[in-house]
């Protein structure tokens, strides 16, 4: 005889014990018998259900559309946001640009920085990277160095939009004028 698939979706686990339990003439606590169910779904214990099964954060698109004002038809970052929580994201899409186990001089990451960003402010950008501990400095501030870290995802989207932004390349306005025109 083959098998049903049936699928069980259970709202809250931890009711769902509760009620179990109760019905038990020798049931186990609470906490083993929210094991037992895990187990019983081939997990190792509770703690491991829930990790797997941890939904992935939402992209917070209020913040990423105010992150990406600050950036150029070309994804560079070129206005320096009022809002903390804006500045650190626009942060996150220059440190992606960085190359990645590379030591700079202060001099070279000041041009580096300058060629993906149009606020000609080097020295701004290096300290709030260095704040947000995306990259790091000798204490005499002569070396730089990316620091390689999971990225949150509202950079990860912030980045994507940007990179897809650097890709397309945008059509001639007096090109789209003047053929409106005719």
């Amino acid at each position: 005889m083959t098998r049903d698939v049936i699928r069980l979706t259970i709202a809250d686990l931890s009711q769902f014990t509760k009620s179990l339990r109760g019905t038990l003439s020798d049931a186990p606590s609470h906490v083993e018998m929210l094991n037992r169910v895990a187990q019983a779904a081939g997990y190792k214990n509770f703690q491991h259900l829930r990790a797997t099964n941890a939904p992935e954060p939402q992209v917070n698109q209020r913040l990423l559309d105010r992150a990406l004002r600050n950036f150029d038809d070309k994804g560079r970052f070129s206005n320096w946001p009022g809002k903390t929580s804006t500045q650190n994201l626009c942060l996150w899409a220059v440190w992606a640009v960085l190359p990645s186990k590379t030591v700079w001089g202060e001099r070279e990451i000041s041009e580096l920085l300058n060629e993906v960003t149009t606020l000609e402010d080097a020295a701004q950008i290096r300290r709030s990277l260095v704040e947000m501990r995306l990259v790091t400095r000798t204490k005499d501030g002569s070396r730089y160095q990316r620091v390689e870290q999971p990225v949150p995802v509202d950079a990860r989207a912030l980045i994507s939009q940007l990179r897809e932004l650097q890709r397309v390349p945008l059509p001639d306005v007096a090109f789209a004028f003047s053929r409106s025109a005719t």
